[in-house]
């Protein structure tokens, strides 16, 4: 429950026909297997714990430290009432870098896979090489999780999937985690096995 909708879309149902059939029940709530949320304002919480976690990998805490308790929550009920406006006019500033800088600090990722019981992975990693060359999504995995790329001569054995596409492994990972990141400011990576037909 407390993962974005179209990362479990990535990691469950990608490959099946659209629209996703989604099964909801009332009884026997499963609480192996999920979270169980006492209120809204659980969910609240846990959504801004994520924005500040971006923020400090991104910034050091410093935008959201400087925002206003009404800024922070302008983004939740922009998210909560589907008004984009609303809440890209504050994440827009989560969003921004010096331009000496050529981008964050850190970027904001999880890669998660279904062929593992770890939840996700998660590390620090810059946008930007030392010489100053911009990383890229490639550069990423072959770092942090080396199975979900095929070796050049090998058979391509998975899928990384975000937001429903699977973006070039050239891509830098700076553009990825301006443009594709989700509302939490993370960029949500599926390590997903090849589809067979």
């Amino acid at each position: 429950m407390h993962y974005p909708i179209g990362l479990l879309f990535d990691l469950l149902a990608s490959s099946s026909p659209l629209p996703w059939s989604i099964t909801v029940h009332f009884k026997s709530f499963p609480e192996k297997d999920l979270l169980h949320c006492p209120s809204k304002d659980a969910i609240e919480a846990h959504f801004m714990s994520c924005m500040k976690e971006a923020d400090a990998l991104k910034h050091k805490s410093q935008v959201i430290n400087e925002m206003q308790k009404k800024d922070h929550k302008q983004l939740w009920m922009g998210l909560q009432n589907d008004r984009f406006d609303q809440f890209w006019a504050i994440n827009r500033k989560l969003m921004e870098y010096p331009a000496e800088e050529n981008g964050f600090r850190y970027i904001p990722f999880r890669i998660y896979q279904t062929t593992t019981e770890r939840p996700f992975i998660q590390k620090l990693f810059r946008p930007v090489a030392a010489d100053g060359q911009l990383h890229t999504l490639g550069d990423l995995l072959r770092e942090v999780c080396p199975s979900a790329i095929a070796p050049e001569d090998g058979e391509k054995k998975n899928q990384v999937m975000i937001h429903g596409i699977e973006p070039m492994l050239e891509t830098p990972l700076q553009w990825l985690s301006e443009h594709l990141s989700y509302p939490d400011n993370f960029l949500h990576i599926s390590i997903i096995p090849q589809p067979t037909d």
